[in-house]
C-alpha cells in the first residue's frame, strides 16, 4: 500500500519541552493506525502538528506525495485532513442535523461529485448512528452521542484522513464497545485513520499497526500486541494495564 501520510524528522519544541523528537512514520491508504502514550508523550501535539495547528520547528509532513508542512490549517482541511477533538464542543443551540450541516457546508474538501452539503450531512449521521437524533438539540445528548457527532463533523468535512484526538475517554466499556463498532464500520469503508488513545484495548480491537511514544520520541512501531509486550513500553507505563 502506497503512504497516505508521512512524517519525517518532525520536530517540535517549547523552550526545553520537546513534543515531537525527531519523529517518522507513515500511514498507508485505508490503514488504521493506533497512537498511545503516557500524559505528556506528544500524542495530541503530534495531531496538531498534522493538521497545522502547531508548526513544526523542522522536518516535513507530506500528504499523498505533496509537502504540506507549511501550509495553514484551512488549506489542509481543503486537501482532506480532519480532526476530533478530546472534549466535544457541539454548538449547543443548535440540533444535531444543523451542527453536521455546518461542517459540510463550510468545512473540508471540495466535492467535485457534486454532492450537496444536505446528503453529505445525512450520510454522516448514518456513519455514526445518529440519524434518528437529527433533530435533537445538541446540548441535551449524553456523552457518547457528543463523541458521535464530534466524528460526524469530523466525517461531513468529506476527509482522505481522519485524525481520532482520544475519542473513548469518558465512556463506559459498552459505551467504548459501540463507538469501535462504528469507528471499524468507517475502516471498512476504506478510510485512513490516525487514532491515538488512552484506552489501549479500544486500539487493540481496531488498529492494524501500533506507535508507543514518551517524551515525544517513538519508542516502538509495529503489531499492536508485540509492541504493549516491550520492555520499554511497558516501563513507560509503570504497571499500567495493558493487553500484552
Amino acid at each position: 500500500m502506497t503512504a497516505l501520510l508521512e512524517l519525517e524528522g518532525v520536530h517540535k519544541a517549547f523552550g526545553r519541552v520537546v513534543v515531537a523528537d525527531d519523529l517518522s512514520f507513515s500511514l498507508a491508504r485505508g490503514e488504521t493506525l493506533g497512537v498511545v502514550g503516557p500524559n505528556g508523550a506528544g500524542k495530541t501535539s503530534v495531531l496538531n502538528l498534522i493538521t497545522g495547528s502547531l508548526r513544526l520547528d523542522r522536518g516535513r509532513i507530506v500528504l499523498d506525495g505533496a509537502d504540506i508542512s507549511r501550509l495553514a490549517s484551512h488549506d489542509r482541511a481543503r486537501l482532506g485532513i480532519a480532526r476530533t477533538f478530546q472534549i466535544p464542543l457541539p454548538f449547543a443551540g443548535l440540533t444535531v442535523f444543523e451542527n453536521v450541516l455546518l461542517a459540510a457546508t463550510y468545512a473540508g474538501a471540495s466535492r467535485p461529485d457534486g454532492a450537496n452539503s444536505t446528503s453529505i450531512s445525512t450520510d454522516a449521521l448514518e456513519r455514526t448512528q445518529l440519524l434518528p437524533r437529527a433533530n435533537v438539540m445538541a446540548e441535551s445528548l449524553p456523552l457518547l452521542d457528543r463523541k458521535r457527532l464530534e466524528l460526524a463533523r469530523a466525517l461531513a468535512a468529506r476527509p482522505r484522513l481522519l485524525l481520532l484526538d482520544e475519542i473513548a475517554g469518558g465512556l463506559s466499556e459498552p459505551e467504548v464497545d459501540a463507538l469501535i463498532e462504528t469507528i471499524r464500520g468507517l475502516k471498512a469503508d476504506g478510510l485512513t485513520i490516525l487514532w491515538i488513545e488512552h484506552i489501549v484495548e479500544a486500539l487493540l480491537s481496531a488498529v492494524d499497526r501500533l506507535i508507543a511514544m514518551d517524551m515525544g520520541r517513538k519508542l516502538a512501531e509495529g503489531a499492536p500486541r508485540e509492541v504493549l509486550a516491550r520492555p520499554e513500553v511497558q516501563a513507560v507505563y509503570l504497571g499500567q494495564e495493558t493487553m500484552a
